[in-house]
């Protein structure tokens, strides 16, 4: 199979400050329609109205994901992913839109599309490529403990806009051949039906998109050899800065992560990169983040590690986190997911033993949709 050029990711860790918060822009705008003011929940992960304004805001893929759990839950739409993927523009993706737009092909734009997906505010991980006589378009989930809510409006997001996009660079005629999800069909297909206007596979093994072949080489009708050029050059720019963040960012995270319960000192930090305290920090204030905001972050993500283990007590996860004690412990949980510590425990022990389970919806998995 040829693939598609992969995209150059960085750090895979979800506390990472690396993505480009479009998608979480247009969440905000949809969910006005249903009258539900998210800033509450922007607020919580601390992306204030300024912040969100700002063309250098980054957020991480835990930012992300908790802001979308909550819309879902506000919404009560299990279609919100679909709706957030339509209202969106190719101006959203910035350089890479101007870039797909001025691909001399389909093809060409969507090679594009994965090889500069850092770039774009991507929350899945995408690759494209012929499968025998197909070329298709895969979404995979960068983060496989991802909220299951959040994972269904990720893949439904990211086909929806790809559809959209394509539609608006390519062409309105444009529609699939055929689309699979990973999860179960939902109650309303009907709405997938009408976006895609093509036979849809629910609880397929992957995620994958199959782009008819009369379409993948057709010109693309903004094609400008010297506008994509020039435009490839500022997104290789861009791509090898945001790999000089990602690289310190991934640096600072697994070395606080291998000394825990200890964390190391700024200071002993600055001085292992050979650096000042305050070039450091404004190395980091340019990654739209702080040495705080990485331990906060590695350090949430191991006590919600600790916590899938039945077997060890609250006082034990605090040590292995580095709280001083239990209380402090609560405190850090409850500021991260507004309930005690086992609370989020049992939460997370009935979900790990539900997924053997059948749902409502497993019964559905096989589900084949088919347009009249």
């Amino acid at each position: 199979m040829t693939e598609a050029p992969r995209p150059e990711n960085g750090t895979t860790r979800s506390t990472s400050a690396t993505i480009s918060p479009n998608i979480l822009r247009y969440l905000d705008q949809t969910t006005e329609e249903y009258g539900v003011d998210l800033q509450p929940e922007l607020d919580q992960v601390g992306l204030t109205q300024p912040l969100m304004r700002s063309a250098a805001l980054r957020v991480s893929y835990r930012q992300g994901s908790a802001v979308i759990r909550r819309a879902v839950e506000l919404t009560g739409d299990e279609n919100l992913g679909l709706r957030v993927g339509a209202a969106q523009h190719l101006t959203a993706w910035g350089l890479l839109g101007f870039a797909m737009l001025a691909s001399d092909t389909l093809k060409v734009a969507i090679e594009a599309g994965v090889r500069f997906q850092n770039v774009s505010g991507a929350m899945t991980v995408w690759s494209a490529g012929q499968e025998e006589f197909d070329y298709v378009i895969r979404a995979d989930l960068p983060d496989p403990m991802v909220d299951p809510s959040v994972a269904v409006f990720l893949v439904q997001e990211a086909f929806s806009g790809v559809v959209t996009l394509g539609r608006l660079a390519a062409g309105a005629g444009l529609a699939p051949r055929e689309v699979h999800f990973t999860f179960p069909a939902p109650r309303d297909v009907q709405p997938f039906h009408d976006l895609f206007r093509c036979p849809l596979h629910f609880g397929a093994p992957r995620n994958r998109m199959v782009v008819p072949q009369a379409w993948i080489n057709r010109p693309m009708p903004g094609r400008d050899p010297v506008t994509y050029a020039a435009t490839l050059e500022l997104l290789e720019g861009q791509m090898a800065s945001r790999r000089r963040q990602q690289d310190l960012l991934e640096i600072l995270e697994i070395s606080v992560a291998q000394s825990i319960p200890f964390v190391p000192s700024f200071s002993e930090q600055a001085r292992r990169h050979a650096s000042s305290e305050r070039t450091l920090r404004r190395r980091l204030a340019d990654c739209g983040t702080s040495y705080e905001a990485i331990v906060e972050g590695v350090r949430r993500e191991r006590v919600e590690l600790l916590l899938h283990r039945p077997h060890l007590t609250l006082r034990e996860v605090a040590r292995q986190a580095g709280f001083s004690d239990e209380r402090a412990l609560r405190r850090a949980v409850r500021r991260w997911h507004g309930m005690a510590p086992l609370q989020l425990r049992e939460g997370f022990l009935s979900r790990d033993g539900g997924n053997d389970a059948t749902s409502e919806g497993g019964a559905r998995t096989g589900y084949t949709a088919t347009t009249a």
